[in-house]
């Protein structure tokens, strides 16, 4: 990926959502030729020269002190994970990323699929690019039997995207697409020389006009809870809260664990759901996930 341009793209699209008042700064008389914010005031904003501010925006990082960066951030009024993200994309990338070569695979530990195995409530193993690293049995029920897919395919982007049954699935699908390529955004911040995420990202591109337009915002965003709203063909409508947990030993893996709230309808529906796949293969188990891409939710 062009770190020059995934810099000028994100500072851009993030002044443009800040106006002049927002900001506090006097209003402009007449009619203004961009939306939000110029160039030139992010750099007042932030109390650096017009020029030094140009030369950042355009990729010329060169150099760039942390203060700097921090004024910036001020200026557009960052959140912390957009703070984070504009620090990834303007530090040098390492010189064994630039070699281009396959991130390391990633692999699962027994302990935690005994742990997916245990649990009574739909569980995934998400790791890179949203890939599905491996999921319990309920889980797979609730979105789609992802064991059964291609390797390449089980990966949560993908299946928003481009599988037809993920818009009915989710009733908040803009929602949920628009975090997950947040997410994918994110990731790219810190690994823009990933083969995999290139390939991804072109044959969503390629496949899917929202993805293309989503993709073009340049929104990132980190998520350790929330609820997804979801209608499943078989139970009807659920409710779910989520959290994300971090897995010890690798950074870019998460345990995502969907639970209802007790007593309610959704509960019903999901130990319904359970009672039917009761005889089904337990737990998504991949050797690696290095390879291939994989599908979450």
């Amino acid at each position: 990926m062009d770190r020059s341009s995934e810099i000028r793209e994100f500072l851009r699209t993030r002044r443009a959502r800040i106006t002049p008042e927002q900001a506090g700064l006097a209003p402009y008389g007449g009619a203004r030729r961009v939306p939000g914010l110029r160039r030139e005031e992010v750099a007042q904003l932030a109390g650096v020269s017009v020029d030094y501010y140009i030369r950042l925006e355009r990729g010329r990082t060169r150099g760039v002190s942390e203060t700097v960066l921090d004024a910036v951030a001020r200026a557009l009024r960052l959140d912390d994970t957009e703070r984070a993200h504009l620090f990834d994309l303007t530090q040098p990338t390492p010189a064994r990323a630039r070699r281009k070569r396959p991130p390391a695979p990633q692999r699962v530990h027994p302990v935690l699929y005994r742990t997916l195995d245990s649990l009574g409530v739909p569980a995934v193993v998400q790791g890179r690019r949203t890939d599905v690293l491996a999921a319990n049995r309920l889980a797979h029920a609730l979105y789609t039997d992802f064991e059964a897919r291609p390797r390449r395919e089980r990966n949560f982007a993908r299946f928003v995207f481009l599988d037809e049954a993920a818009r009915t699935l989710y009733a908040d699908w803009d929602q949920v697409a628009g975090d997950c390529l947040a997410t994918l955004r994110l990731y790219a911040g810190r690994h823009p020389d990933d083969p995999q995420l290139t390939e991804l990202i072109g044959e969503l591109s390629l496949r899917s006009d929202t993805f293309r337009r989503m993709w073009a915002d340049h929104d990132v965003v980190t998520h350790t809870s929330g609820t997804k709203r979801l209608h499943h063909p078989l139970v009807g409508d659920l409710t779910l809260d989520y959290v994300v947990l971090a897995v010890e030993g690798d950074p870019e893996q998460s345990l995502v664990v969907y639970t209802p709230e007790p007593a309610s309808r959704s509960a019903e529906a999901l130990d319904i759901l359970a009672s039917w796949t009761s005889t089904s293969t337990s737990t998504t188990r991949p050797h690696t996930s290095g390879q291939t891409h994989n599908p979450a939710g």
